[in-house]
């Protein structure tokens, strides 16, 4: 693995085997990489969870553009042949970035799924989970002056719902509390619709039914997102041999082992990295590097 500079101008890895980038400011971006995984079992694919700085809905867009910049520099090091970006967050704030300053490597974000919610919904009334960091961006805001007349939509703010969730207890009662406090907003203003506007959301998907009834459609965009990443970088892996999944974090690799044995159905190894400016891998998990 390759030390991460200062973000440069797309060279292509001329060691690192072909591979596809994906990250997030954690664990979240695991809803995508499953998807991801499911469409395409056999591609290489190399997932950096920036857990050290998370979350970054909660973060600045200078430091959500430059964490994201170090990132993608050291996925593209790694030999990705485009880049996933597994973050709602990330992608309103630093895709733009990311597109200008390599704009030979395809590049997939993920937004709040209000299109598809649209669809659904029989009553107009359409309720968004996320970050303040997210729905405060202007991406987000277009997004929703995009939408047809006659939609009411609730842009429901989720500060510290992510951070219960990179913990990785998706049982804990006070990550509990926290999804039945946030969804008690959106059943009182009646929506029949619910987009889930973070990765992390996905893992407590079945817990936000149950908290906001039978009745209300939940929105994920995971599978998507996959959908289009397979289309634009699946082409580009050319004969790259299969390879199993890595994760690193500049987090705690246990915790993100553990995480990734719980909600992940394919073998994965994984790797700690420095947390710092910039992420340098270090050694594999002790053991196997992963399970």
């Amino acid at each position: 693995m390759m030390p991460l500079s200062a973000p440069s101008a797309f060279q292509p890895s001329l060691t690192a085997p072909a591979c596809i980038g994906v990250f997030d400011s954690g664990v979240g971006g695991l809803s995508v990489l499953r998807a991801l995984h499911q469409q395409l079992p056999a591609a290489p694919l190399l997932y950096v969870a920036d857990s050290a700085h998370a979350p970054y809905g909660e973060r600045s867009d200078a430091f959500v553009i430059e964490r994201s910049q170090h990132v993608a520099q050291h996925l593209l090091a790694e030999g990705a042949v485009g880049i996933v970006i597994a973050c709602n967050t990330a992608t309103a704030a630093a895709a733009q970035q990311l597109r200008a300053r390599w704009p030979d490597v395809p590049i997939v974000g993920v937004e709040p799924g209000l299109k598809p919610a649209v669809a659904a919904s029989r009553s107009g009334r359409i309720g968004v989970l996320a970050t303040p960091g997210t729905l405060a961006s202007e991406k987000f805001r277009k997004l929703l002056h995009a939408q047809p007349a006659g939609v009411s939509v609730l842009s429901w703010p989720c500060p510290g719902l992510a951070d219960l969730i990179e913990q990785g207890d998706l049982d804990a009662p006070s990550l509990r509390a926290a999804i039945d406090e946030h969804c008690a907003a959106l059943k009182s203003a009646e929506v029949d619709t619910v987009v889930l506007g973070c990765t992390h959301y996905a893992f407590v998907r079945e817990q936000i039914e149950i908290a906001m009834g039978p009745r209300v459609q939940i929105i994920d965009t995971a599978e998507a997102v996959a959908r289009q990443a397979v289309r634009l970088l699946a082409p580009l892996l050319g004969e790259a041999a299969a390879a199993m999944t890595c994760l690193q974090t500049s987090g705690d690799a246990k915790r993100l082992s553990d995480i990734a044995r719980a909600w992940l159905a394919f073998p994965c190894s994984v790797e700690g990295v420095v947390p710092g400016t910039g992420i340098e891998p270090v050694r594999p998990l002790s053991g196997s590097g992963g399970f």
